[in-house]
């Protein structure tokens, strides 16, 4: 019988989460680069587009850190992933605020030629959204190494989120899934 899965708590949220902000980020200076590569007046629809996927990627990454926050509280800590944990915290934060930075940037960059009430030119279409593609790549380096600091939390090291037990499922059941073993179809 299908049904919707159990709510999962706050703590548990992270692995469903983490994943939007990560995609959000990397899409975002694609269509800045399209905005670059048309002329100013097409391509002003795939700034907008562009700033959009960066704030609400920035949005969802404070959300995913907190729920980060929340899981790590919970993890079994010692050696080795007390440092990877570290590192990926540490990274976290700096990545939060690199991002931060760049939504700020790119959203001046939007909305100031409005706000000056200046023409569409060349400066504010390619040249200074190319040069913001550049510094983007910083930001996509410490998110890439940020999931990769909570892949290795994961797939190195058995890190997991507590999921919660569905209410038809007996904690046995629960254990057996969360342990790899197979579960029996009735």
């Amino acid at each position: 019988m299908l049904q919707f899965p159990p709510l999962p708590t706050w703590d548990s949220l992270h692995p469903l989460i983490i994943h939007f902000p990560i995609v959000l980020l990397l899409l975002s200076p694609l269509f800045i680069l399209i905005s670059a590569i048309l002329p100013p007046p097409k391509g002003k629809p795939y700034m907008m587009a562009a700033l959009l996927i960066l704030l609400l990627g920035t949005g969802t990454l404070f959300l995913a850190a907190a729920t980060g926050h929340a899981a790590s509280e919970l993890a079994e800590r010692g050696g080795a992933v007390d440092a990877v944990l570290e590192a990926h915290e540490d990274l976290a934060s700096e990545t939060q605020i690199v991002f931060a930075g760049l939504s700020t940037i790119l959203l001046g960059m939007y909305l100031i030629p409005m706000v000056l009430r200046r023409q569409e030119n060349r400066l504010f279409s390619t040249f200074l959204p190319l040069a913001f593609v550049a510094l983007y790549a910083v930001g996509v380096l410490f998110l890439v190494n940020t999931a990769h600091a909570g892949g290795r939390l994961v797939h190195e090291f058995g890190v997991h989120a507590v999921v919660p037990v569905a209410a038809d499922q007996s904690p046995a059941a629960h254990d057996r899934l969360t342990s790899g073993e197979e579960a029996e179809v009735h």
